[in-house]
């Protein structure tokens, strides 16, 4: 991308976040009772499915499920509006009392520091062994391959009826698609890919504080697979700052919409971003903002993913992602977001500033998907939630186009006692979604999707998740997902893919901090790869064994 149109884009871009962060931060620091720095939770923690519950409950109504990683002090934050509200709650259930113990004890620092905002912390402290996770994995199958070429017909409006003729591209085009599954039958692993057969890998995370300004993490990854073995920083970031504004520099996973098994936009399926963030860890602590809009939480990522390609294919775009969430209302949560590959090495020709911001133009360098997202709680049928997820893949002028979809129904107490929760969870892509022919490899980050776990190119899938708690560290769960793939757009020699798939886990107290985790998980695919008759199963078997994680 010509640096000159580059530039007028940055500078509108932080333009547009100074005046923001200026207005938030000028009143934040003034009016939080916190504002310190504190590290991010696992996306795949526990500690989400304990405040999942608790809001299950109606102990929580200010919590932002569209944008995570949630940090330690949000956490502590939401937790002390539960015990706030459990005073007043005459049908609480009995497992209340130990979901709060057990969140206390996970997050003790942050916990003090809002009961007590007068006493600073010490200038420096350190916790060598913040986390700790070894993970052992038996693969008996290989992953699919998201390579595909798809035909797109054109000729769409945005939703099928706004907008007119937004595509006219003659009788259709081939789009390509390009990625792997990863390991079968364990997404969102933040792109750890295990083998055919026996597998291990160690996390392990250290922290660092100053005072509470600023915080440093560091999550190392030692990775043993049949074919090689590696050591690797999965994460590591500086945080500064906190409450309303904050800024991280470094390595870290992210997450943009409800869902729950994935979201359209971004997840943890790839490998976490090298990047630059300003987020809100905690709602916008600003009176005008509470009153007009409610609570506010917001998120804005720049990063470069690796180089892809080799001659007229070479790229290495800029990645930017934006985020903001919205709780006009205790029941109701409103959320936008975009992410974009945009310029890089491989393209020649200016583009229009309207290209920049909007996209859409044939030559704009830019490969973006945005759109909204929805949450309804609904405290009179046991605070069961509506969740939807929006997102166009292209764009024509202002309207985003080419739709992708995730929707669920989520029962926090299906039976009365708060023991059993069940989810339903609907994924569609479009023919061209994570595709595009401005960057071949299309939204793809070492060869594998930022987006939902199942790929582009028309995919569909039906899950169902149902758990039962036994107590707060001994839960077990079961999942049915059908899969299928190159529903609508196949070329001549394509069929349509199906798989369906069972899981099970069981977590459970191990000795003290120590938490052992089962998986065994086990799928049919029929037409694999869309060729028609090649059938494959596989299975695969988990053992985790993790400390304060």
């Amino acid at each position: 991308m010509p640096i000159r149109p580059f530039l007028y884009y940055m500078k509108l871009i932080l333009a547009v976040m100074a005046l923001t962060l200026g207005l938030i931060g000028q009143t934040v620091f003034a009016s939080s009772c916190i504002a310190a720095s504190s590290p991010n939770i696992p996306l795949d923690s526990p500690l989400y499915l304990y405040l999942e519950k608790l809001a299950g409950f109606g102990l929580i109504t200010s919590d932002v499920k569209g944008l995570k990683p949630f940090s330690r002090a949000e956490a502590a934050r939401l937790l002390l509006e539960a015990e706030s509200r459990l005073p007043g709650s005459s049908n609480a259930p009995v497992m209340v009392a130990d979901l709060i113990r057990r969140v206390r004890e996970l997050v003790p620092r942050e916990i003090f520091l809002f009961g007590n905002p007068q006493n600073r912390p010490a200038l420096f402290d350190y916790d060598p062994m913040a986390g700790l996770r070894l993970r052992m994995v038996s693969l008996d199958g290989l992953p699919r391959d998201y390579n595909r070429v798809t035909w797109d017909k054109a000729h769409q409006s945005a939703f099928g009826f706004i907008g007119g003729d937004l595509r006219p591209l003659g009788n259709g085009a081939p789009v390509r698609t390009t990625g792997t599954e990863g390991t079968p039958l364990l997404e969102n692993n933040e792109g750890v890919v295990f083998r055919d057969g026996s597998n291990l890998s160690v996390n392990w995370s250290a922290v660092g504080y100053l005072s509470d300004v600023a915080v440093l993490n560091l999550e190392p990854l030692a990775l043993h697979t049949p074919d090689s073995d590696s050591l690797r920083i999965a994460k590591g970031y500086l945080k500064i700052g906190g409450g309303g504004i904050e800024l991280e520099v470094g390595r870290d996973a992210n997450w943009f919409g409800p869902g729950y098994r994935g979201a359209l936009t971004l997840t943890n399926n790839a490998k976490n971003f090298d990047m630059v963030k300003i987020s809100s860890p905690e709602p916008v602590d600003v009176d005008w903002v509470k009153k007009y809009l409610g609570a506010l939480k917001y998120a804005f990522i720049v990063s470069r993913f690796d180089e892809t390609g080799s001659g007229q294919d070479y790229r290495r775009p800029w990645f930017f992602g934006l985020k903001v969430a919205l709780k006009p209302a205790d029941w109701l949560e409103i959320g936008a977001n975009m992410v974009r590959q945009e310029g890089g090495p491989g393209f020649s020709g200016s583009v229009s500033l309207k290209d920049m911001i909007i996209g859409g133009g044939d030559n704009d360098h830019i490969n973006a998907i945005a759109g909204l997202d929805l949450r309804v709680r609904i405290p009179r049928l046991r605070n069961a939630e509506l969740y939807g997820e929006f997102s166009g893949e292209d764009s024509a002028g202002p309207w985003p186009i080419v739709e992708s979809y995730v929707a669920g129904l989520f029962l926090p107490d299906l039976f009365g006692n708060g023991r059993d929760d069940f989810r339903f969870e609907y994924y569609w892509a479009s023919v061209i979604a994570y595709g595009d022919w401005q960057f071949p490899q299309g939204y793809v980050y070492n060869n594998m999707t930022p987006g939902h776990s199942q790929g582009g190119g028309s995919a569909q899938e039906f899950f169902f998740r149902y758990s039962h708690w036994f107590s707060v560290r001994n839960t077990l769960a079961v999942e049915y997902f059908h899969t299928q793939r190159g529903i609508v757009g196949k070329m001549p020699g394509q069929v349509e893919e199906q798989k369906n798939a069972f899981r099970a886990f069981w977590r459970l107290p191990l000795y003290g901090e120590w938490d052992a985790g089962l998986m065994y998980g086990w799928e049919r695919i029929n037409n694999l790869n869309l060729v028609s008759g090649a059938r494959r199963s596989n299975q695969l078997f988990g053992l985790d064994l993790s400390y304060r994680y």
